[in-house]
């Protein structure tokens, strides 16, 4: 299955379209199946070491980061949305595009949830080239790309009461993602400089983590 890129329905939607929050609603039904934010609780937990500075890429409305800081992580958010309501004053809001941004020499480790199956590999390669500047730690998840998830997902989304965006953008968003060591090579994590691993979990979220080596 090769890996395709086709636009989401939720992207071109008014923030506050019916539809577009009944898909993040969803979306976030979704990330509790996958133990998204368990998943980067515990792997920042074992990997960070004291003082280290994180930054959370496509943070959205702060869900993930919020949950973060409540555990005791630096966490500040990158998005071309605003600022959200209850993000942490202490925290800082970088509200610029992401291939925009020019400050990762700043952080010590990157988060990426759900965002990096949106670019192509051209994208990624000059992500990657930016990424590699500063953070000695980048951890995403993303779909993993598989037929056999879209028809899991078929299967599944009436029990979720997915709506038709997310039906749609669930499909789309599998067919973007990635599998085996694709990721990592799309943005430059090779060895030696860098340790990575990935895997997939039980419910189809395609789980990398990068470490640079001293």
């Amino acid at each position: 299955m090769e890996r395709t890129l086709e636009p989401e329905l939720l992207d071109s939607l008014p923030h506050e379209d019916p539809a577009a929050l009944h898909s993040r609603r969803d979306l976030r039904k979704i990330n509790r199946l996958m133990r998204t934010e368990p998943w980067f609780v515990a792997t920042l937990a074992a990997r960070l070491r004291p003082g280290e500075r994180v930054l959370e890429l496509g943070a959205g409305m702060g869900e993930l980061g919020r949950r973060l800081i409540a555990a005791g992580v630096q966490v500040d958010g990158l998005d071309r949305r605003p600022r959200p309501a209850g993000w942490p004053a202490e925290r800082s809001w970088h509200e610029v595009d992401l291939l925009a941004f020019e400050g990762f020499g700043g952080y010590d480790a990157i988060i990426v949830s759900l965002m990096l199956h949106h670019f192509t590999g051209e994208q990624l390669g000059a992500l990657g080239r930016r990424m590699r500047a500063g953070p000695r730690l980048i951890c995403a998840c993303e779909p993993a790309r598989s037929r056999v998830n879209q028809i899991w997902f078929r299967i599944l989304a009436p029990f979720l009461g997915a709506n038709h965006v997310t039906r749609h953008d669930a499909h789309v968003s599998i067919a973007a993602g990635f599998r085996g060591a694709e990721l990592p090579r799309a943005l430059g994590l090779a060895e030696p400089a860098w340790r990575t691993r990935c895997r997939v979990g039980v419910f189809g979220g395609y789980r990398m983590i990068a470490v640079r080596r001293d």
